[in-house]
């Protein structure tokens, strides 16, 4: 059962919904929140992909594969640096046209990694392209949210985010086979028409959005000052990084350990992205009914299932079956975005950003730690590990934010009963 003093997840979508003045799109919501969506799928496909076309990058750039693991930290990075930036700086610029130019940015920054001629460029490009990545998801939400009816706010948001799983089921299988049939260039330059084609589509179908009543750089600053902020987005960030130790590598793990043909590997993404979408639907229904629990179980899952790859991953079935677990456990990260809604209370679109920049941060540790095993000459399958000891290592930390939440109550609990009238006697 939900806690008292912990809102529901609705709770905050609805909160962001309120905050954003009310609109309507001319072309009818579902085309708008269409538009959104392909922009999540761009994103999706572009971070996702290059895990999949590391082995041919690193192999034309010159670089080992560890070594080329750079390139998806640089990224990663990027995400980390641009979702808080943008969003603060941009705070008071109106919605669709912040949207378009996101995507336009990141769409220049696609066809800048397929033209890079070296790896320091390469590395440069990536960085790039992740700038934009979570300010256009956090923008996206609040905009959806605000086109919903009052009913429909979370589902809305929802509708958006499910480009980004799609892009894992679609988008990355055929950026790998477009990379390994014409050359991993050929696929950055798919993901930037892929941008640019989302810039069009907001230019036609997403209304113009009045900036929130009150939004200013400052306000949204204020959402730092909650430890809570910090303590989730360290759990995001450490916690989610596992799935990331595994991923950065599945494309040389599944070649030259689990033995499948480099054309099979797309069908092992696609696996990894149907236990995304299963994840991310069980997820959201957990963490309306449990949120820290469903935190904590969801951290316990990919700690186990990760570890199990590193047996797995020896044959072709046990390795696709254990990666759709391993998809799977993004079914933390709903509950995750709630907690971070709940602690920010006032800064709405920068905690709808940040969700992003610690997943990606756990993205750029998972790439580095799981590149420094392969390279010590753990193998491939140390990964698996890797990955796992990242899960756990994020429940102490989501330990200190429940006894920090809890010993908040407590003090609420006494302060409460301090000012609390005396009831009167009854009787003689």
């Amino acid at each position: 059962m939900q806690s008292d003093l912990i809102p529901s997840p609705a709770e905050p979508l609805a909160l962001v919904g309120a905050q954003e003045p009310p609109v309507s799109a001319p072309r009818g919501g579902a085309l708008a929140e269409l538009a959104l969506a392909v922009g999540g799928f761009a994103l999706g496909t572009g971070e996702f992909a290059s895990m999949g076309l590391l082995p041919s990058a690193a192999r034309d750039v010159g670089v080992s594969i560890p070594t080329a693991g750079h390139l998806i930290s640089a990224y990663a990075l990027g995400v980390v640096v641009g979702a808080p930036l943008i969003t603060v700086l941009m705070a008071r610029a109106p919605r669709r046209a912040m949207l378009i130019g996101l995507m336009v940015f990141f769409a220049l920054a696609n066809v800048a990694t397929a033209v890079a001629p070296t790896f320091a460029p390469l590395v440069v490009a990536r960085f790039l392209a992740g700038l934009p990545h979570g300010a256009y998801f956090g923008i996206a939400a609040l905009v959806a949210a605000g086109l919903a009816s009052d009913g429909g706010r979370a589902r809305a948001v929802g509708r958006v985010m499910l480009g980004l799983s799609v892009a894992n089921v679609v988008g990355v299988p055929f950026a790998t086979l477009l990379g390994q049939d014409l050359g991993w260039r050929t696929a950055f330059l798919a993901v930037g028409g892929i941008g640019l084609l989302t810039a069009a589509l907001v230019t036609v179908f997403v209304p113009v959005v009045p900036v929130t009543s009150g939004a200013s750089p400052m306000r949204e600053l204020g959402g730092f000052k909650h430890v809570q902020v910090w303590l989730t987005l360290a759990v995001a960030a450490v916690g989610f990084g596992g799935l990331f130790a595994v991923y950065s590598y599945i494309t040389p793990t599944l070649v030259q350990l689990t033995g499948v043909k480099l054309s099979t590997v797309p069908l092992f993404l696609s696996v990894i992205g149907l236990g995304m979408i299963a994840g991310s639907l069980a997820g959201g229904w957990l963490a309306d009914r449990a949120l820290m629990a469903s935190i904590l179980g969801g951290l316990l899952w990919s700690a186990a299932v990760l570890a199990l790859f590193t047996l797995a991953s020896a044959h072709p079935w046990s390795a696709a079956a254990d990666l759709f677990l391993v998809g799977g456990g993004i079914a933390v990260v709903p509950a995750l975005q709630t907690r971070l809604m709940d602690t920010a209370q006032e800064a709405q679109t920068l905690a709808a950003a940040l969700n992003h920049s610690a997943l990606n941060l756990a993205n750029a540790l998972g790439a580095w730690f799981g590149g420094l095993s392969i390279a010590a000459g753990f193998g491939w399958s140390s990964t698996g590990w890797i990955g796992a000891g990242l899960a756990a290592s994020a429940i102490p930390i989501l330990g200190l934010s429940a006894a920090l939440e809890l010993r908040t109550r407590r003090r609420r609990g006494r302060r409460t009963e301090s000012f609390a009238l005396p009831v009167p006697r009854q009787g003689p």
